[in-house]
């Protein structure tokens, strides 16, 4: 993944960074993403909630439309992937008072 870290990388973490409210990262994501990058991403973050939730594939893809492919890849990133979803997870539980 080293390869990743690209100074354009590094700059766009930057951004991310700095964002300072939701509105400014909305506008943000819907001028860098497509349409379906935005649906597609928010549906992997549900999936991943689902998962820590303990929710069987079957129930997530039904509640999400997510194929048991990305479900797989979700469950894998999130069980042995670098921690990026259980950051989010746990950004969230703040957000809502968990």
């Amino acid at each position: 993944m080293s390869d990743l870290r690209t100074p354009s990388v590094e700059a766009f973490l930057d951004v991310i960074v700095g964002v300072k409210d939701k509105d400014q990262a909305y506008s943000l994501i819907e001028d860098i993403f497509t349409i379906r990058e935005i649906k597609e991403t928010s549906q992997r973050l549900a999936v991943a909630r689902m998962l820590d939730a303990g929710k069987p594939y079957v129930a997530i893809e039904e509640a999400t439309g997510a194929s048991a492919t990305t479900i797989a890849r979700v469950s894998k990133a999130l069980n042995y992937g670098s921690g990026g979803y259980r950051i989010a997870l746990d950004v969230l539980g703040a957000a809502e008072g968990e």
